[in-house]
């Protein structure tokens, strides 16, 4: 059965450019005769807040969107995450790393032959492994891509692909190789945050039987990197339809950092929710 989501994170309001991917997910939906699942992925203790979750729920249903219930709440079910982790780690897939952000930063701007190569840091000695342990440092798990060819077998890391029925940024369609190497060892979870997004997006997708990834392009390369993951755990591989994001006048695209207006602001202007979606294309 065709099911897809829509997926925000609660770290501000939501844009226009949110409303256009809510909308095409909710149409495509609808036009299927399938689900729609709303998910809140709030797993940043930093940045998400739950006045945020109340005002996409408000804004979805200004939009006139209808999704099913429960909601999931990532940060309510951490452990799920957590088990993923213990699973991979167990079968010697992860390392921990224990260098900060900016050392790898550091490391990115010094590599020889790029940044990948420095997002591949490789696990440390295991002496100095352990007395970074001893003394309490903050570690992340990173997937490591020399063990998970040779988990998958050169076969089925050769053969890795995703079917896009959108469009890429740079028009890829069709059946496309899978290059999980171009984002190096990911972090698939942090000692102090538990998950990070690759990992519960992908578990998520698999736990709520989504059929179809309804997404920005802005997400298209992250795509490699979960076909992996999926693969690993032996999860479904769904259809991917990247679709483009949306411009303000300046041409950039509309985001949260930006402080584009929102959809708050646009209804307390006296804007429709039919004027807007008329305004989308819809």
């Amino acid at each position: 059965m065709f099911a897809t989501r829509f997926a925000p994170s609660p770290t501000g309001r939501l844009h226009r450019g949110h409303a256009f991917s809510a909308l095409t997910a909710w149409m495509a939906a609808r036009a299927a005769g399938g689900r729609f699942v709303l998910r809140i992925e709030d797993i940043d203790p930093t940045r998400c807040r739950p006045e945020f979750e109340v005002g996409i729920l408000e804004d979805l249903d200004w939009l006139g969107l209808g999704w099913e219930a429960p909601v999931r709440r990532q940060s309510d079910h951490l452990a799920d995450y957590a088990a993923v982790v213990e699973a991979l780690a167990a079968r010697g897939l992860l390392y921990r790393c224990f260098r900060t952000r900016k050392e790898i930063l550091d490391a990115i701007g010094d590599a020889p032959h790029g940044p990948v190569e420095a997002a591949r840091p490789g696990p440390h000695p295991a002496e100095e492994e352990a007395r970074l342990s001893a003394e309490g440092r903050a570690f992340a798990w990173r997937l490591s891509l020399d063990r998970a060819r040779e988990a998958l077998g050169r076969e089925a890391w050769d053969g890795l692909s995703f079917f896009e029925e959108g469009q890429g940024p740079n028009g890829e369609t069709g059946r496309i190789r899978a290059r999980p190497e171009t984002a190096g060892d990911v972090v698939l979870a942090r000692k102090d945050a538990g998950t990070a997004y690759h990992l519960a997006a992908t578990h998520d997708d698999a736990l709520q039987g989504i059929s179809h990834v309804i997404r920005g392009q802005d997400l298209f390369e992250a795509t490699h990197v979960q076909r992996l993951i999926q693969a690993l755990m032996g999860w479904p591989e769904p259809v991917y339809r990247h679709h483009r994001l949306l411009t303000g006048p300046d041409g950039r695209r509309y985001a949260k950092r930006d402080r584009s207006v929102t959809l708050a602001e646009l209804r307390e202007s006296g804007m429709t929710a039919e004027a807007l979606k008329v305004e989308l294309g819809f």
